[in-house]
C-alpha cells in the first residue's frame, strides 16, 4: 500500500526531508549512501568526488564512493505526494517527469518566481560578489574559490603576512577587517568546498528546509 503525503507543513515536511538530496535539493535519483551515512543522488555524488580531496558537503568527513540505498529507493517508489499544479497524486519517483510536462505546475512555478522577485530589482546592486576573489597577497583578481586557494598554495605558501580572507569577508557572517594569523592554514581548513554549492545566504534554517522539501517534490 502506497504511503501518501499531501502537505508540506509540520510532520509531512519532516518526513519528506529524508527524500531530499543535500546537493540538488530534489528527490533522490538513484540514491547512494556513503561511509559517513549521508545520501546523495548518483550524479551529485560524482560531482562531489571530483576534487582531489573530496569531503561530504553535510559533515565534511572524507568522501568516498558508496553503495545504493535500496531501502530509500523503495520508499521513494511507493510514496505519493500531490502536484502543486494539477493536484494529482504522483509517486515521488515520478514527480520530476510529471512536473516537466504539467502546464498547471509550470504556471504555479512562474507565479512563485514573480512573487519572489517582485520589488527586488532595486537591491540587486547591493548584493556582494561571492563568486570571484582577489588574492590578499599580490592583488591578482578574478579567482573563483578553488582557484584562489590553489594560487595561494603555489605562490604564497611561505608568505607570513597577516591578511584578510576575501572569501570570509564576502560572507554575511564575515568580518572584512579581521586578519588571519595563518592564512594558508585557514584556507586549507575552511575553504575545501564552495559555500555557494551548499548555502542560501538569504534564508534562515527553516526557510532552507522548506525550500529543500518543496523542490524535492516539484522541480523538474
Amino acid at each position: 500500500m502506497a504511503a501518501e503525503v499531501s502537505s508540506l507543513g509540520g510532520r509531512a515536511a519532516d518526513f519528506l526531508s529524508r527524500f531530499t538530496c543535500p546537493v540538488c535539493l530534489e528527490v533522490f535519483e538513484n540514491p547512494i549512501k556513503v561511509k559517513c551515512g549521508h545520501v546523495f543522488c548518483t550524479l551529485c555524488l560524482q560531482e562531489c568526488l571530483k576534487p582531489k580531496k573530496p569531503v561530504c558537503g553535510v559533515c565534511r568527513s572524507s568522501l568516498t564512493p558508496g553503495t545504493r540505498a535500496l531501502d530509500l529507493e523503495k520508499q521513494i517508489e511507493t510514496t505519493e505526494a500531490t502536484c502543486r499544479g494539477c493536484e494529482k497524486k504522483i509517486y515521488l519517483s515520478k514527480m520530476r517527469v510529471h512536473s516537466a510536462s504539467c502546464s498547471k505546475y509550470q504556471n504555479y512555478v512562474m507565479e512563485g518566481i514573480k512573487a519572489a522577485t517582485k520589488d527586488q530589482s532595486p537591491h540587486i546592486r547591493d548584493v556582494p560578489n561571492r563568486y570571484t576573489f582577489t588574492c590578499p597577497y599580490c592583488g591578482k583578481k578574478n579567482f573563483d574559490q578553488e582557484g584562489l586557494v590553489e594560487h595561494c598554495k603555489k605562490g604564497h605558501s611561505m608568505d607570513t603576512r597577516q591578511v584578510v580572507c576575501p572569501i570570509c569577508a564576502s560572507m554575511p557572517w564575515g568580518d572584512p577587517n579581521y586578519r588571519s594569523a595563518n592564512f594558508m592554514e585557514h584556507v586549507h581548513r575552511r575553504h575545501r568546498f564552495s559555500y555557494d554549492t551548499f548555502v542560501d545566504y538569504d534564508a534562515d534554517e527553516d526557510a532552507m528546509m522548506n525550500e529543500a522539501v518543496l523542490r524535492s517534490l516539484m522541480d523538474n
